[in-house]
């Protein structure tokens, strides 16, 4: 299976573990995330136009020292899936989609009618972010969570797309009390907005390997190295989580 990521930060935090994840299971998943931080949509589209080889290309979660354009990725190989997404700080902001993720999926249908086109739900960020597009919210984290839930799912519907649950999975994480940053438990975040290394980055993998396989989490082998210092109570924790949030999830294959 081959998953290209057109996107930023927030798909790399997301693809970082796939392909291992995959590979403990023995499914052959490979994955590449063309970034540019903070990428938005109308940026995208731009590059796209003009042809940039503006992105660093990473394979399976590795920068492979690449800098690339859209056109020449879609092209060189056969994808089974490509994602999109908004620039996290824009997600909550349903008409800053338009008319930039419709351009960019009819490009996708005329240079990869293959492949199938998927949107990536991002996440809210923090409670105490700095990040300046809080902002945008109120600083508020249930107010950006409910702002893009509701961005991100009326997209998926008016332009007929599956979407990846990372946001709505994240959101449940952090009611769990393992995580729930505001009653003592860990940030999911390790900066206010991007994933935890180990625990954000592995849930959010996780989710898109259940997603794109519909293969249970909860029993994959996948381990951290011991140096890494995760702790396999807290993975064991959002194992549970992931698949409870997407049990029953029709297979997107």
């Amino acid at each position: 299976m081959n998953i290209l990521a057109i996107g930023n930060s927030f798909s790399e935090d997301a693809t970082k573990y796939l392909h291992q994840i995959a590979e403990a299971d023995d499914v052959d998943i490979n994955v590449v995330n063309l970034y540019i931080g903070g990428c938005s949509l109308e940026t995208h589209w731009n590059n796209i136009l003009q042809d940039e080889k503006a992105y660093e290309y990473s394979l399976n979660g590795s920068f492979e020292g690449r800098m690339a354009s859209i056109k020449e990725v879609v092209l060189e190989h056969e994808w089974d899936f490509i994602t999109l997404q908004q620039a996290s700080g824009l997600s909550g902001i349903k008409e800053s989609f338009y008319p930039y993720i419709r351009d960019i999926s009819n490009y996708l249908i005329e240079t990869a009618p293959n492949a199938k086109q998927i949107i990536h739900q991002t996440w809210a960020y923090e409670i105490d972010s700095t990040h300046p597009s809080f902002l945008n919210y109120n600083n508020s984290q249930e107010n950006m969570y409910e702002k893009l839930k509701e961005a991100y799912y009326s997209v998926a519907e008016d332009l007929n797309l599956t979407l990846i649950p990372c946001g709505d999975v994240v959101q449940a994480a952090r009611r769990n009390k393992c995580f729930n940053y505001g009653k003592g438990g860990i940030s999911l975040c390790r900066d206010g907005y991007h994933m935890d290394f180990i625990y954000g980055r592995y849930l959010t993998a996780a989710v898109w390997y259940r997603f794109f396989t519909g293969r249970s989490i909860v029993k994959n082998t996948f381990r951290f190295d011991s140096r890494s210092g995760a702790d396999e109570v807290l993975i064991k924790a959002i194992k549970l989580i992931v698949d409870e949030k997407l049990e029953g999830l029709k297979n997107s294959k």
